[in-house]
Order: structure tokens, then sequence, then C-alpha cells
């Protein structure tokens, strides 16, 4: 492997701006000076430049096997890449679904051979499988993850007596995507008989509703705080649901955490007009007053961590009817421009930035050796020009499905190079697949 010294960066890490140099050998940070005078075969003249952690997204779906007619796991990786983020942990709503421990290794098999990020796959439960559950390695894998409301994928856990054994039972992180499907299908059912099957896209937060997601989010929390169980819940979009959560304890203290995406930070229902199925995802994009209500637990610490959610599908899938349009938006690529948007307009600082998209994931999951910019660590670095102006194009989005809501939107902030576990794997803008990525490894929490 290459080494690399990159030399006059602005590091952020720790709530801090520092300038300095890096050197990375053998995949890992070796040195942060401020003058670093060696040897490397690839340096990167880094000044006016600020170099981040690489990001660390805890919700995507690569598709898989059994759906890469929409995505893979060699086309999303590099797409993630050229976004900035090195590291990601995906769902295992595939066909097959994730569900035995068999079917988990294919997909590290299958990620060991094509990504280009760093990687881990969450272990799927159901409402009977709960022994293969139980054989899950924590150390090895980021968690186990609960549909509690259906979404793509058959994977709804809705008896009452499976939720509670794999809460009393599972050691490990559970995370959970929380929508009351019972709520969610007496709407569906209230749309249907005013519209028939033409319900209006704009109504999608209406049969996804706010009671929905908090119905389902409290059932969580309850169940946690009743069994002491490590509960992460995903893509919060509501302001009712934020009352579920503390902010009064470090994160390393919390047994509930929470995400917060970047769709439901940006958009909100007015969007629909203009988006459409673009924007239809689960839970929903909701109304402005959610939206603005995010922001604020964001920054107290009510909500810990910024993720994607990234759910590609194709354009054709997409222009179907609201019942047939799937649900899910592509965003890994664009997820650090998002939040560099946020930045540029006062709203967030940038060490908040990699706080929320760097630190914070790797302390709540407990990923080792990742998410901070450290001697010792690996050598997941971004470098970003923070001034440089570039429009989404057809161009230059890398997802498979070859679309982006952002498309035709200029964005202030440009990655300019990932490391990924030492590798030079993006570099103004040419990709670099001479080594994949590695397998994500947990410290127990």
């Amino acid at each position: 492997m290459k080494s690399i010294l990159i030399k006059g960066a602005r590091i952020v890490n720790r709530g801090k701006i520092t300038p300095a140099d890096v050197l990375v050998k053998g995949g890992f940070i070796e040195r942060i000076g401020p003058s670093i005078d060696a040897h490397a075969d690839i340096e990167i003249n880094a000044e006016g430049k600020y170099l981040l952690p690489g990001i660390i997204d805890d919700q995507v779906h690569f598709r898989e096997p059994g759906l890469t007619h929409k995505a893979n796991l060699y086309t999303e990786p590099r797409a993630a890449v050229a976004g900035g983020v090195t590291s990601y942990m995906e769902m295992p709503n595939t066909k097959p679904p994730a569900l035995t421990q068999e079917l988990l290794q294919q997909k590290y098999d299958i990620a060991a051979r094509n990504s280009l990020a760093n990687y881990s796959f969450f272990m799927g439960a159901s409402n009977d499988n709960l022994e293969e559950v139980l054989k899950t390695d924590a150390r090895s894998v980021c968690g186990v993850k609960v549909f509690m409301g259906s979404s793509t994928g058959n994977m709804l856990v809705d008896d009452e007596r499976t939720l509670d054994g794999l809460f009393s039972q599972v050691p490990m992180l559970i995370a959970t995507h929380c929508e009351d499907e019972a709520t969610i299908r007496a709407n569906e059912q209230a749309y249907r008989e005013k519209y028939g099957e033409n319900v209006p896209v704009k109504y999608h937060p209406d049969i996804r509703s706010v009671e929905g997601c908090y119905k389902s989010s409290s059932l969580a929390v309850e169940l946690a705080k009743k069994h002491n169980t490590r509960l992460h819940i995903l893509h919060i979009s509501t302001a009712k649901e934020l009352g579920l959560f503390r902010n009064d304890i470090p994160l390393e203290q919390k047994r509930i955490t929470s995400e917060v995406c970047v769709h439901h930070l940006y958009f909100n229902s007015g969007d629909y007009g203009r988006l459409g199925t673009q924007i239809k995802c689960n839970p929903a994009i909701k109304s402005a007053e959610n939206q603005e209500a995010l922001f604020p637990a964001l920054l107290d610490n009510r909500l810990d961590i910024i993720a994607t959610d990234h759910a590609p599908h194709t354009w054709e899938e997409k222009q179907n009817s609201y019942f047939k349009a799937p649900s899910g938006v592509p965003l890994v690529q664009h997820s650090l421009n998002v939040m560099l948007e946020f930045y540029h307009q006062g709203k967030i600082t940038l060490e908040r930035i990699v706080e929320k998209m760097c630190h914070a994931p790797a302390a709540c999951f407990g990923v080792e050796k990742r998410g901070f910019l450290e001697e010792g660590y690996w050598a997941d670095l971004v470098l970003v020009d923070l001034e440089k102006e570039w429009k989404v194009s057809k161009d230059n989005i890398h997802y498979k499905c070859g679309w982006s809501p952002f498309e035709g939107h200029a964005f202030r902030g440009k990655v300019e190079s990932t490391i990924v576990s030492g590798h030079l794997a993006y570099h103004e803008g040419r990709f670099d697949e001479g080594k994949r990525g590695e397998r994500l490894s947990f410290s127990f929490r």
C-alpha cells in the first residue's frame, strides 16, 4: 500500500480546527504534526482545504443480493466514496433478506470482492428467526435490524411476543424502523376510499403519519427501558418523537440513541409538488413544522447521528402512481454536500458536522479505530474544498439508478480526495479501485 503525505490541511477533529500535516502508512495515520518532513509515495497539497475523518453512514440500502437492477455493492460504495463516505452499515431487506448467518455472510463475501468503501451489514430480524439472530457476533456485525413497520421488503416484525423476545434477549445494538403498521393501513384505506388508486403523493405524510411514527417509536423505547436494551431508532422525522430522547448525558452513556437523515432535514411536504415520488420515502418527509423541529434537536443532542437511509430505485419505478411507486431516495453521494449547504447558511458548524457524521456513529456503534482523525487510527480521510462550486448532473451521479433529487442543484463545497483505510480511493474526480474497503469491527457496548 502506498504511503501518503497530506501537507498544509486544516484538520477538523473533536471540536477543533487545526492546521497540520498528516502522514499515512500501512493503512493507518502514522503521524500528525505542524510540519512533517518525510518521504511518501503520494504527496497531496491541501493548502486552504479541510481534512475531515471519513463519514460513517449507519443506514444504507445497497440492494444486493436480489435487487441489483437498482443498485449493488460495487456501484453504491463508489458513489459513497465520491461523497466522502468511507464506511457504511447496510440493511438486511434484500432478496433473500439477511435472516440467517449464512445469508448474512454471503453479503460480507460480496462486499469483500467489490466494495470500495469499508462495510458492515445488519443482521435481520423476523417474526420467527430469534435463534439465528442470537448467533450474531457483536464484534464483527454492526447490529440487529428490526422493521417495526413495513417498508421495502417483507420483514415486518409485528408479533408482540417476538418483539419482547428480541428486546429481552439480544445483547447487542438493535436498530429499529418505527412506524405503526395498523395506523398506516387504516390511513391508506381512508385515502383509497376518497381517491381510489390515484392518491396524490402530497398525502404521503398523512398516510405514514406523525401518530404512526410516535406510536411505534414510543413502543420501542418502552421495550428498551423495560429490558435495558441497547436501542438505536433510525430516521426520526417528527417533532413529537423528539421527547423520547435524552440530551443530559454523554452519547457514550446512552442506552437509547437516535438518528436523523439528511432528506428529513432538507426537504418538507411543500417539496412534493416539485419532486413528487422522487422524495417518497418511509418514514415520510413531513410538514415544515416537523422539519424545523429536527435541527434544534440535532444541535442539542437529542438526535445523535446524521445518516442517509440511501435507498435507490430505478427512475422508471419511481414514475409510477402513488401506491405503485416504491419508497426510497438515493442520497449517499450528496449527504456531506447537504450538510455543507447548511454550514454555509450558518445553521451548523463544520465541527458539529464532523461530530454528527463521523465521531457520533463511531461512538454509538463502538466502531474500532475509525471516526476520528488521530494517530493510530485507520486512515479514513476526506479532503474538502469548502468554496468550490459544482452542479449535480447525470455526468457526475455515480448511483446505478442514475438520478438524484438534487440533479441541477449547485452545491458549494466539493470532495477533492477520499482515503479509505489508507488507500487513495478517490482523487480529483477519479477512482482508484486497486484496493477494496475493510470490514468494520466493533467494541461491544
